[in-house]
């Protein structure tokens, strides 16, 4: 029997963008598997060194050895920064740049876990290397230094460090399992009251007392959290208020942090909290210099396309189901995030038991768990980055079909 069909209108609805194939995945699987030693070596040589903001001269060097063996062009140090690196490997359209952070805490050592966000990112680039090409990948590491202090991402965005790329990414260990994460953005600032010394008993009323203004500035603070909106936060520290009771201070100086929810909140905060510092030396005849010793940390915004495929991939390692959170954290890859669609999914590797910058995270940070992490967080990248690559490919076929 002759069968006919009717005219059907053209399907206009874009098909799914396809995975990368099982096959390549699990070739993907056996890269990280022939690394697996050199990882956890990478990553413990580092845990064992730990160097502060902008001196992580030896973790960069390390990380930036290490691809260089394996047929990666490695510049280091780049961008003007003395520990910061770029690798690259492959000549496809797709540019993915894996974020490798390795700056410690003072005092804490590596107690935000950042010799695992290192060795992840060396990871996932080792795994890809074979098939960047086949995937239409270029493959980018990027070094970055002073995630903690400095805002070391900052300052390669403005050297051009995310030129030309499609997508970055990053993973971070953490107490609980998150793939949507999301940051505060976070300013700095630097505060010097400058009056004038004079005897407390001679002569007090020639003084200009400096701690004094400090003082009023924070009364100014407490006040003005009243009116605060709940998740905006102000805090500091005094770091000098005079050295001697017998001598009215002519100096006092202090760092702030402010934090909120958004960039653009974050610049009305920074006026309101900068007046208060005004009114300090308005009371007392002093004279105040405000200054930010660092580029603002601007809030994290995960892509959400980028987020479906680390969630699809982190299932299927068997990763815990993610957990939603409120911001609870600042970092400079939240800058990358307005400028290049991004991912920072964070990894458990305490089970909830401590959490970053205490000093059980950083035993718990060359911990079995971790070592899992850095793993699963290696394969997960690669993962997401070939998936990534095909949705790319699919999107430029539908563009010129």
């Amino acid at each position: 029997m002759e069968k006919t069909t009717a005219p059907t209108e053209p399907n206009t609805a874009p098909a799914e963008p396809p995975a990368a194939p099982a096959e390549l995945k699990s070739a993907l699987r056996k890269e990280i598997e022939s690394h697996r030693e050199t990882l956890l070596a990478l990553s413990s040589r580092i845990h064992g060194h730990p160097e502060t903001a902008f001196e992580e001269h030896r973790a960069a060097a390390w990380c930036a050895e290490l691809l260089g063996e394996h047929g990666f062009e490695v510049t280091a140090p780049a961008f003007g920064l003395d520990t910061a690196f770029r690798a690259s490997i492959g000549s496809g359209p797709v540019t993915i740049a894996l974020a490798c952070e390795y700056d410690a805490l003072p005092g804490l050592g590596h107690a935000c876990g950042h010799n695992l966000i290192a060795a992840a990112g060396v990871g996932a680039a080792l795994a890809l290397a074979p098939y960047a090409d086949e995937l239409g990948l270029t493959v980018r590491v990027l070094g970055t230094p002073a995630e903690e202090r400095g805002a070391g991402k900052a300052l390669l965005i403005d050297a051009g460090a995310f030129d030309g790329v499609d997508a970055a990414m990053m993973v971070h260990p953490c107490p609980f399992e998150m793939a949507d994460f999301r940051s505060f953005a976070l300013g700095t600032l630097s505060v010097t009251y400058t009056g004038k010394s004079a005897h407390p008993s001679l002569n007090p009323h020639e003084g200009r007392n400096a701690a004094d203004a400090l003082t009023v500035a924070q009364v100014a603070i407490g006040l003005l959290r009243q009116q605060l909106p709940p998740q905006w936060r102000v805090h500091g520290v005094t770091t000098a208020a005079g050295s001697a009771p017998n001598a009215i201070p002519d100096r006092a100086t202090a760092e702030y942090e402010i934090r909120a929810l958004a960039a653009e909140e974050l610049r009305e905060l920074r006026e309101r909290v900068e007046n208060c510092f005004r009114a300090g030396a308005l009371a007392t005849g002093c004279e105040v210099t405000l200054e930010r010793p660092e580029p603002d940390y601007l809030d994290f915004r995960g892509d959400p396309a980028l987020i479906a495929l680390w969630k699809a991939n982190a299932r299927a390692l068997g990763r815990a189901e993610p957990v939603e959170r409120e911001p609870f954290a600042c970092t400079d890859m939240g800058n990358v995030s307005h400028l290049v669609p991004s991912i920072h999914p964070v990894l458990d590797i305490s089970g909830g038991a401590c959490g970053p910058h205490e000093r059980e995270f950083a035993e718990a940070a060359v911990s079995p768990a971790a070592e899992q992490a850095l793993l699963d967080g290696a394969l997960g990248m690669a993962w997401t980055a070939a998936d990534f690559a095909g949705t790319a490919a699919h999107a430029r076929g539908a563009a010129t079909s």
